[in-house]
């Protein structure tokens, strides 16, 4: 055994090796760094040069890009708001906060440093688990994985705060969302309305951007200024990093274990872990007040686990020849490509490879965190430009990233509506967390509820391991409100004054009613459109109607209760910047994808950035190469409308 370690580590340092995996590397960077692509994307990329290629080598290229992607998504978390992939949601909410305070290298350097030791670690462990996770994983049945979607929904109570009813019908709204499409146990279709768009459902990507990256951009826009409220020193932040990575070093221990777990649990990488993480953060935090206003731990918790969470999902992918992620399941068919027949074949009769991909792993994390801290202080710079400069290009971005979800016009109007959504809830000050949580959580939720009890009938709920998870469960919803009513309680007695132990007043304004009339009238139209469905195929759009109607009635009863705080919440400007979306969507579909941005782009740097005529030329020129550029390697039909066959035909 240690001299197949050693001689896999041997050949690890070749030089063709090496030159292949930084080759991944970069190419893992580049996609990381475009918001909405990932993981997927990338290795589609690879693989078509896979023919004819030394396994050995190939599979050095393959890890390279594998273990970079989570840390190159982090630029486009931090920097620009948006969500560099599924993994890399949670990063969002404090990492961006830190890059509008002026932060940005700090949040950058404490990612990709916390993103190379959780990748080490996860490495490590998924040494262990080649020879230990067989009869671990065989052991989860869909009762197991069913509670552990139902942890994740627990972290919806932490992310709330004191607006927990808020929280809810957030989370209940996303539920709902989630179940839009075919019921996967009977096969029924559930509030399509008769688009055939919605069939398939709401895709992630498409979902994930509208409720996150234009909020923050429309808000960007209408405040005029740079991405950073004050000046960013970079320096400083680089080192400042560095210090929390250190002085955090339980938390990314801590994070990087769960990460690896999860990670090997088919259906539950990605997403799943990074809220996991972020939950815990907060949970475990003595202070929670700068949570989602710039706490450094916030971006700590989730870079450490999505690395690791990337090594974790090569263990069934490798020992059973079921992909852990969706990343996975594309290196799963490099590796078939290659010759190589995943399973326990794998472990036993190319036990060297098996290993050069532990090791690729490794060092490839190690390379990638460190090309990313040395671009770490310039690319950080970016935030200290007028956001008007890059307002228009960062919305073509999320625009191209939103279509090549579905290559479906669709996408683009579907953007928009969950942007809307999200303006609202940004504005409102309500969870946009918990709405992508419900959201990613629903489907997996719902399939294996339904296999739980198809295969093992009541008999599913009393399982060891789900006893354990529900005990889990019942500890992330409750030791929160236990601390809080005892810190309220200590506080109370040393005062000695029982107005220390009040609650605050709810707040209340424009956005807030308008949003409890909308959420109330949608569960009214969801509750008709199932009416007529089956039990089965029901059950889950109605638990979340069910669960989106009363959290909103709770919180209005709170309201009449308490005497909410009047709260000013404004919408105009928004409003017409949102209406500008639509209206260059509808200028894709009548002249083009190409053209339209390419126009966009222009006019809005000569009007409203007030860029020299030449820069903005060139920088309209630049878009129109990136989307041309993708298309050729993504094999991307855009909207054609009147003019881009004539000009791109």
């Amino acid at each position: 055994m240690l001299d197949i370690l050693l001689s896999s580590l041997g050949q690890l340092f070749t030089l063709s090796h090496l030159l292949f995996m930084v080759l991944g590397v970069l190419v893992g960077l580049v996609v990381g760094i475009i918001p909405g692509l990932g993981g997927i994307a990338g290795m589609s990329l690879l693989l078509p040069f896979l023919y004819g290629m030394e396994p050995t080598v190939a599979l050095g290229m393959l890890m390279g890009l594998v273990a970079v992607i989570p840390t190159g998504d982090t630029f486009a978390s931090v920097l620009l708001g948006i969500p560099g992939s599924s993994a890399s949601q949670a990063t969002v909410i404090d990492g961006f906060s830190l890059a509008k305070r002026g932060q940005a290298a700090r949040a950058l350097s404490s990612a990709f440093l916390s993103s190379m030791i959780g990748g080490l670690i996860g490495a490590v462990i998924l040494t262990g688990f080649i020879l230990i996770a067989r009869p671990l994983v065989l052991s989860f049945s869909s009762s197991e994985l069913f509670m552990l979607t139902l942890l994740g929904l627990s972290m919806v109570a932490v992310l709330s705060g004191r607006d927990l009813f808020k929280g809810l019908a957030a989370c209940g709204l996303g539920l709902l969302v989630g179940a839009i499409g075919m019921a996967p146990a009977t096969g029924e279709f559930r509030m399509n309305f008769g688009l055939d768009y919605l069939y398939d459902g709401l895709p992630l990507v498409v979902v994930g951007l509208g409720i996150f990256a234009l909020p923050e951009i429309v808000d960007l826009l209408v405040k005029r200024g740079a991405i950073a409220e004050e000046p960013c020193k970079l320096g400083e932040g680089w080192r400042q990093g560095i210090r929390d990575v250190r002085e955090q070093r339980g938390l990314v221990a801590r994070c990087a274990a769960i990460g690896s777990l999860i990670g090997t649990i088919p259906g539950l990488a990605g997403s799943v872990v990074d809220w996991l993480t972020y939950g815990h953060a907060v949970q475990s935090a003595k202070d929670k007040s700068e949570f989602g206003k710039g706490d450094i731990r916030g971006v700590i918790a989730p870079e450490s686990a999505n690395n690791a969470c990337a090594c974790g999902a090569m263990v069934p992918t490798l020992l059973f020849g079921v992909p852990g992620s969706g990343t996975a399941a594309v290196f799963l068919g490099g590796l078939l490509l290659l010759g190589l027949q995943p399973g326990v074949g794998m472990i036993e009769t190319h036990l060297d490879l098996t290993y050069t991909i532990i090791w690729s792993l490794a060092l490839a994390n190690i390379l990638g965190a460190a090309l990313c801290l040395v671009l770490a202080r310039p690319v950080a710079s970016l935030t200290r430009v007028p956001f008007a400069t890059l307002a228009p290009l960062i919305t073509v971005l999320i625009m191209f990233a939103a279509f090549q979800a579905t290559r479906s016009t669709g996408d683009l109007l579907a953007l928009g509506a969950v942007g809307i959504l999200g303006v609202l809830f940004k504005q409102a000050n309500w969870s946009r967390p918990a709405f992508l949580i419900g959201f990613v959580l629903a489907p997996g939720a719902e399939g294996y509820f339904y296999q739980a009890v198809q295969f093992q009938g009541t008999d599913a709920f009393m399982r060891p391991g789900v006893l354990i998870i529900g005990t889990l469960i019942l500890a992330a919803l409750f030791i929160p409100l236990l601390r809080s009513l005892w810190i309220k309680r200590r506080e109370a007695s040393s005062v000695g004054a029982a107005s220390t132990a009040r609650s605050e007043p709810p707040t209340l304004g424009v956005i807030d009613v308008v949003l409890f009339a909308a959420l109330l009238g949608t569960a009214v139209v969801a509750w008709v459109d199932v009416a007529d469905l089956t039990l089965i195929g029901g059950i889950m759009p109605r638990l979340a109607i069910a669960i989106l109607a009363v959290s909103c009635l709770m919180e209005i009863a709170r309201c009449l209760m308490h005497h909410p705080q009047w709260q000013h919440q404004a919408i105009g400007l928004q409003g017409l910047w949102l209406a500008g979306f639509f209206a260059l969507v509808g200028a894709m579909l009548l002249l083009g994808f190409i053209t339209a941005a390419t126009l966009f782009c222009l006019a809005f740097l000569l009007s409203i950035a007030h860029l020299k005529p030449w820069v903005a030329a060139i920088m309209a020129l630049g878009v129109t190469a990136f989307l041309v550029g993708m298309a050729e390697f993504l094999t991307l039909t855009y909207p054609s409308g009147l003019i881009d066959p004539w000009l791109f035909g």
